[in-house]
């Protein structure tokens, strides 16, 4: 007999189809026989009016009339006799006890069904509910009336719980009508709502303006603001500065006290500078540490730089993040705050925190904008007819030769109007388990320079879970892609004087057209460039390639203590390829055409194991800790390679490498020693009554880049704060807040190149020589600082702010010394004695003027008093270089005892002497005249460092329309016109321009006066900016597919307030010295713009 091959398969499924119908009679057995006898009502009243109808039919009519469903065999209604009852608005469980009456009928609720149950005695009670839940839906919306989605909703005293979808809705099963409702949200009050029965329940969620700033996120860890101890500044995203920010720096600029950033170039993507408390270092660098979301940044930008007479700028090292996904930024100043990072904590510390997932359905957040730039402001020249004028006057015998018959401004022909467009698009959700956000973002910005370029792409996606039924294993994964593609424009410093579309411009003779009748450049001399000739003859591209990820397991060992590791990989690539036609710059040219290409490549790597502990260890105490062990690396190398001398026939960069002159070609290249960080740290923080607070912190670092004898190095910290405002004696309605406190810490830097400490060579073309001197013995650059602070709140928080008082010095400061030959090296890195002292006063005051429905204004403001300067410092160190005609070797700036930093050493001009039209200067025994050599004769005069820094915003607000307004400013300082001085001067007339500074009939200048370095060109830098101006308007929800919808126009860098004459006072063009940093320099800058952006926010 044949077997059938599938009966042991129909053997498997018709067991399974018992097991299936024997469960689920066993449940109904178990939720009935086990349920409570008695409940109260099911919250729903009834109106019907039956006449002889069955029980089947009047059963239909109530599942009609409420949102119950009957479940009943149809055998056991039938045998029941019809029924009447007419009955109005009553409850639903009185209409079932009158049609049950005089039967053996009962019922029982299991959630939103209705079991009918046969065969109970008369006397037995009706059995109603059981313990299964109850569905509760509704909405969410904010106070006006836009649904908020990802609020979190649980039950009150249970881990039940859910979040509002992209609509705002939400449903929830919770165990009982007795249960409460808490809803909460980032932003928002929490709420508490008893359910009573409802099983809808609709919530309008008000706004806390306190609650996004509870929380600071310090070094390894958060607190909570009312438990801070150190100098730290926290900023939301919606405090951030609007408009075209390419970096985050840009994004605080004048927004807290003690912040200095100056934007040292109009170049899309350029270079800022980043103060925090002042210059510290006299060679090491001055620049805060950035840490982005725990992984400490390494500062550098794997941007290469120029050769041959391009520019050196690397730009901005932070370019590659998108500060679309930044959600909030938190300042650490004061060394209490800093020294939980050691080393690298002496310049301050910027952590930025990037935005999350929500737990929710996912929804889709995009934000656009689009916009013009233009011209903010330039030197001013000489028109046409002045220009024609002043030959007249001071070169009379060459005016006619001179006067070429036009009337051209050189400047507007290589500026534009340019356009930027900057798309980010996100989305983000998840669940109690885990959540997640993936972001895009796009920036297409043109320079206000022909032919310059940015463009940006970049993704950020970042997850964090919970694992285990006790959710204690969690895991975070943070990714970072960015390419940044550049277009250079040809105004570095490194271009060079006659190459520099600026100097080109500004010089150009507003008489001569740039073209010919038939179109073809203008060419005048190898000293008179054209302009639109170098806009054509040079090219500079850049690509920078970045990667980061970071990966960070924890486990919540107990309630209060919990590990974590942290492991990040930073990865960036940089290319650059340049070249330029010199035949189309000067015809005559025998060097013809030179082309370079550089590599770089940045590689970081960090390792972090952390121990965090928080529990109330007594009663009234709490005792938070963190402890942990780092390792860091760092590693770099570069190559450039160039080649000259070819003729242009239309190849690209690479092919030109190649095509040149063997003789001229020329490869370098360079790895630097591998720089290795390692430290322990502890930071224990104390909590008593929430009115004593006592913070110590100690980290030890040992480093790579110093002397065998002092690799290592600790440093401490210990800060104590005094809530005031919570003893019995100021319990009142005027102080909100009122603490007081005060830290002390020391902090080091690290920031000079690797392998400095050691013996360094340097391979040639066949050929070896030493480029550094070890000294074993090199050790830290440290700086302790002294930090007390108030801070307040008046009138339930309606005004705020903060009062800081700091003394920070500075000493060993790390010094690369040249040694006086025979020495078997030139140079070595010794530590200087001496110390440079930097303190001031800080200020932040906010206040709520208007708070109402319709209505609100708020204004916030801070002040920074800065004083700077240098004590027992053996001899000077010079810096500044000053580029141009007549200023070849010239240094403008002095590090040296009893002065500021970077203070000017110049020569001091007392005028113009009328009888001989030369310059006078004053002698160092108080004689002024025109035979003082001015080169021997120096003094030192102002400071570019500011004295007074000003921040002020303010926000107006009616119903759904808002104005932000941002001014900013630095007074107190000096800034040297390099570009006045050797650009613009008398001495280019008759064939340049210059600047009508010098048209002066009245006091008739010789055209042969030369230019020296003096304080004729020294100018106050005093300025204040509206540097934001932006209107929005909320629109709300478009339809069901369009909510949030924000629409807004900002102004950027709109006008500007100062006597200072050259393009920008926001300005530090690159002068720097053997090392040494320089500030407050001018010379021939790419110019800043105005920027006007339509944006558009929405979600999905």
């Amino acid at each position: 007999m044949k077997k059938n091959a599938f009966a042991p398969a129909k053997k498997w499924v018709n067991s399974y189809f018992k097991y299936l119908i024997v469960t689920k009679i066993t449940l109904i057995l178990t939720v009935v026989f086990s349920s409570q006898l008695f409940a109260n009502s099911f919250g729903q009243n009834v109106t019907v009016k039956f006449e002889k109808i069955e029980l089947k039919k009047a059963l239909k009519v109530l599942e009609e009339k409420s949102s119950y469903r009957f479940v009943y065999k149809d055998d056991v209604l039938l045998k029941w006799p019809k029924v009447n009852l007419s009955v109005e608005n009553v409850p639903l469980t009185t209409v079932l006890d009158k049609l049950f009456e005089n039967t053996t009928l009962r019922y029982q609720r299991v959630g939103n069904t209705l079991l009918v149950l046969s065969n109970v005695s008369a006397d037995h009670p009706v059995l109603r509910d059981v313990p299964q839940t109850i569905t509760v839906k509704g909405k969410i919306t904010g106070t006006v009336g836009d649904p908020l989605h990802g609020v979190t909703i649980m039950e009150k005293g249970s881990t039940n719980g859910t979040s509002s979808n992209a609509e705002g809705n939400f449903s929830i099963d919770v165990t009982n009508e007795k249960a409460i409702l808490v809803f909460s949200y980032v932003g928002y009050k929490s709420q508490e709502i008893a359910v009573a029965g409802k099983s809808v329940i609709d919530v309008v969620m008000v706004e806390d303006a306190e609650s996004l700033q509870d929380i600071v996120v310090v070094g390894y860890g958060t607190v909570k603001k009312k438990d801070v101890t150190g100098s730290i500044i926290s900023l939301q995203a919606k405090d951030f500065n609007r408009g075209i920010n390419v970096a985050p720096d840009q994004l605080i600029q004048g927004k807290t006290p003690g912040v200095m950033v100056i934007n040292n170039t109009g170049q899309p993507g350029g270079s800022t500078t980043v103060r925090i408390r002042g210059n510290s270092s006299i060679r090491a660098s001055n620049n805060p540490l950035f840490v982005l979301d725990g992984i400490p940044l390494s500062g550098g930008s794997a941007r290469p730089g120029g050769s041959g007479g391009f520019g050196s700028d690397s730009g901005n090292p932070l370019a590659y993040l998108n500060p679309s996904d930044i959600a909030s930024m938190d300042i650490l100043k004061d060394a209490s705050a800093t020294a939980i990072y050691g080393s690298r904590g002496a310049n301050g510390v910027v952590i930025i925190n990037t935005k999350r997932g929500v737990s929710g359905a996912p929804t889709i957040s995009v934000m656009t904008s689009a916009g013009i730039s233009n011209l903010l402001r330039k030197p001013e020249v000489l028109s046409a007819d002045q220009f024609r004028e002043a030959t007249k006057f001071y070169t009379p015998d060459d005016a006619a030769s001179a006067d070429h018959g036009g009337d051209v401004n050189a400047f507007d022909a290589i500026t534009r109007t340019a356009f930027t467009q900057n798309h980010s698009v996100a989305i983000g959700g998840g669940t109690d388990r885990g959540r997640y956000r993936l972001s895009l973002g796009y920036l297409n910005q043109d320079g206000i320079i022909k032919g310059s370029n940015l463009q940006k792409f970049t993704a950020n996606i970042n997850t964090n879970f919970k694992f285990l039924q006790s959710k204690k294993l969690g895991l975070d994964v943070n990714l970072f892609f960015t390419q940044t593609n550049e277009k250079i424009a040809a105004i570095d410093v490194g271009v060079g004087f006659e190459g520099n579309l600026i100097s080109q411009a500004l010089n150009w003779n507003p008489t001569r057209p740039l073209r010919d009748n038939d179109g073809a450049l203008t060419w005048v001399s190898s000293n008179v460039i054209s302009p639109l000739a170098t806009l054509d003859a040079f090219k500079d591209r850049a690509a920078v390639n970045t990667i980061i990820a970071n990966i960070a397991p924890s486990y919540k060992i107990t309630d209060y203590l919990e590990y974590k590791l942290t492991y990040s990989l930073t990865r960036q690539t940089g290319l650059r390829t340049g070249m330029y036609d010199r035949l189309l710059i000067n015809p005559t040219s025998t060097e013809k055409g030179f082309a370079f290409m550089g590599s770089n490549s940045n590689t970081d790597h960090q390792l972090t194991h952390t121990l965090s502990f928080n529990k109330d260890v007594a009663e009234f105490m709490n005792l938070n800790a963190v402890a942990g062990y780092e390792y860091l690396s760092y590693d770099s190398r570069w190559y450039t390679e160039n080649g000259n001398g070819f003729t242009n026939v239309g190849l690209d960069f690479y092919d030109y490498l190649g095509y040149s002159v063997a003789s001229a070609r020329n490869i370098n290249s360079n790895r630097s020693p591998k720089n290795e960080l390692q430290s322990l740290f502890l930071r224990v923080g104390l909590n008593y009554r929430d009115k004593y607070l006592l913070t110590g912190t100690v980290r030890r670092d040992g480093s790579t880049k110093f002397g065998v004898n002092n690799k290592y190095a600790n440093f401490p910290s210990l800060a104590f704060a005094w809530n005031l405002s919570n003893e019995s004696f100021l319990k009142n309605d005027f102080f909100s807040v009122l603490k007081l406190r005060l830290g002390w810490g020391k902090t080091g830097n690290s920031e000079f190149p690797s392998g400095a400490s050691r013996n360094r060579y340097v391979f040639g073309m066949q050929s070896i020589s030493q480029a550094n001197f070890g000294n074993p013995d090199l050790k830290w650059e440290t700086s302790a600082t002294l930090n007390g602070g108030l801070d307040f709140g008046i009138l339930d928080n309606r005004i705020t702010g903060s009062i800081d008082v700091f003394h920070k010095a500075t000493t060993d400061a790390l010094f690369e010394r040249t040694i006086a030959q025979p020495a078997p090296s030139g140079k070595i890195w010794v530590n200087l004695d001496g110390e440079v002292v930097n303190k001031g006063v800080e200020i932040l005051l906010s206040g709520a003027i208007i708070q109402s429905n319709n209505w609100g204004w708020s204004i916030t403001g801070n002040a920074t008093f800065l004083k700077n300067s240098v004590t027992g410092l053996p001899g000077f160190y010079e810096t500044a270089t000053l580029r141009g005609q007549g200023f070849s070797g010239v240094v403008g700036q002095r590090m040296v005892s009893d002065q500021p930093l970077n203070v000017w050493y110049l020569s001091i001009f007392e005028g113009i002497d009328p009888a001989t039209g030369t310059s006078k200067y004053r002698s160092k025994d108080g004689h002024a005249g025109t035979d003082v050599d001015p080169a021997q004769n120096k003094f030192y005069v102002n400071s570019p460092n500011p004295k007074m820094l000003l921040g002020f915003s303010t926000d107006v607000s009616f119903k759904r329309l808002t104005a932000t307004v941002n001014f900013n400013g630095a007074f107190g300082h000096y800034l040297f016109n390099n570009t006045m001085a050797t650009v613009l001067g008398i001495n280019n007339l008759s064939g340049k321009n210059i600047s009508p500074e010098y048209f002066k009939p009245e006091l008739k200048e010789l055209v042969s006066n030369s230019a020296a370095p003096s304080t004729r060109y020294l100018e106050k830098g005093d300025y204040m900016k509206l540097a934001n101006a932006t209107i929005s308007y909320r629109v709300g929800n478009i339809g069901k597919a369009f909510r949030n919808v924000n629409i807004s126009l900002t102004g950027q860098n709109i006008f500007v307030l100062t006597k200072y004459n050259g393009f920008d006072p926001e300005v530090n063009t690159d002068g720097a010295s053997g090392g040494i940093p320089s500030l407050g320099i001018e010379y021939i800058p790419y110019p800043s713009a105005r920027n006007i952006l339509l944006g558009v926010n929405f979600s999905l």
